[in-house]
């Protein structure tokens, strides 16, 4: 996604919080910077970004700390600025994954429901603007995909 809107001429900073993923990144796009960063805790000033794309960003985040998550991407955001987020769709549901990927890690993710997540997003103060769901299209999906675009209105309610 990162070198799709950098090759639309767009400033481009990607985030993780895996050392191991940004120097996959940094050695895949070296013309992009990347950051070591939470989504919680993003290393750049109130209101630095024109635009936010969490792309499957949250689906390690459990539904009860998505509003913290919300907050933040408000604050790093200009007044007027869209986020797009995608991720995994379910109920709250929580998939643990003992051997991710043969890689001996566990890992936690959930598929978020996308009325709840609209319900954190208003609750943080976001304007909707466009929801979609889809049923798995590509080989790697086992679950509906769900695409939300809100708008920051500007400081809390």
């Amino acid at each position: 996604m990162a070198a799709l809107l950098a090759a639309q001429g767009l400033d481009v900073v990607g985030v993780d919080v895996s050392q191991g993923m940004l120097a996959v990144a940094r050695e895949a796009h070296p013309d992009i910077r990347f950051d070591e960063g939470l989504l919680t805790a993003l290393p750049f000033a109130k209101g630095s970004l024109g635009g936010v794309v969490c792309w499957y960003s949250i689906i390690h985040t459990p539904p009860e700390h998505l509003h913290e998550v919300f907050a933040e991407l408000k604050r790093v955001l200009k007044t007027g600025g869209h986020l797009l987020l995608a991720f995994q769709a379910g109920n709250a549901d929580r998939v643990q994954r003992p051997d991710a990927y043969g890689t001996g890690i566990s890992l936690t993710s959930y598929r978020h429901s996308p009325d709840a997540v609209i319900t954190s997003l208003c609750d943080a103060g976001w304007q909707m603007n466009t929801r979609a769901v889809r049923e798995p299209e590509l080989a790697n999906e086992s679950t509906p995909q769900a695409f939300i675009l809100a708008r920051n209105t500007g400081p809390g309610r």
